[in-house]
Formats: structure tokens, sequence, C-alpha cells
């Protein structure tokens, strides 16, 4: 017997109309993680300025409702942002934003959190920086 599962309607919204979704062309780093036990792949593109600001941000998500929902809040709560502010970003502020997440699918904002932070590590890469707080990403969020 299959289970019911409840989403706040700020879920709903970001998984019916799902805001920055796409690709960034010469991106200034991408992220990609996922988790090997339901499916889900998330791809998180940067496009940052000179200034170090995340001019612009884009996702893809192979996955659930929830997935498509985390990722798309959490390109919406970085757009803007300084990549110290981004650095930030934690999976409890994505399930705040979306007025929270059942418990089965709290590992989509984590993989939310981890898809930022694998394309600030990718920025940091190519642009030899060092940024503080900053490690190296996981491939799969079961390794956390």
């Amino acid at each position: 017997m299959s289970q019911i599962i409840e989403y706040s309607e700020k879920v709903m919204d970001h998984f019916s109309n799902p805001r920055n979704v796409g690709e960034i062309e010469n991106p200034s780093g991408v992220g990609t993680v996922g988790n090997a036990k339901c499916g889900d792949i998330m791809r998180i593109y940067l496009d940052i300025d000179e200034n170090q600001i995340i001019r612009d941000c884009k996702f893809k998500t192979f996955g659930c409702g929830a997935a498509v929902a985390t990722s798309s809040i959490a390109t919406e709560m970085i757009k803007g942002k300084s990549v110290e502010d981004a650095l930030k970003l934690t999976n409890q502020a994505v399930q705040e934003a979306l007025g929270g997440l059942p418990p089965v699918k709290v590992h989509c904002s984590l993989l939310a959190e981890e898809a930022v932070h694998a394309a600030l590590w990718d920025y940091a890469q190519k642009n030899n920086l060092q940024i503080e707080g900053l490690n190296p990403p996981v491939d799969d969020i079961e390794d956390l």
C-alpha cells in the first residue's frame, strides 16, 4: 500500500512553476550531486561576477517533485547573493523557505544544499580560490 505524501502550497508552486530552470553557457561553476537510493540528480549552474556576486543561477534536476522544488527555491535564495552568503545556504533554510518537507523528502533539501556547495567548489577550483568553510563536494548525499 503506497502512502500519500502531503506537500505545502509553496512546494507545489515551485514544483508546478519552477524558477531558474536550464543551463548557463560558460558557467563560473557547476555542481552535480545525486542520491543513489532514490535516483534524484541535481545540477546547479552559477554565473558569478568579478565581485563574487551570483549574477545568475540555473538548475537541471532529474527527480521527484520535492527535488525540483528544492532546486527552484535554492536558486532563488542565492541569486544576487555573494559567494560567501551562498555558502551559508543550509538544507534547513531550504525546507523553511518551502514551508517544510515531509520526513521522507528531507534528503531533497540536502541535495539542494550540496549542489550549491559543489558549484561553489567548482568555481573556487577554476579560479584558484580558497573559500573559508567550503569543502570538497560529495557525489552521493548518502555519503553524508
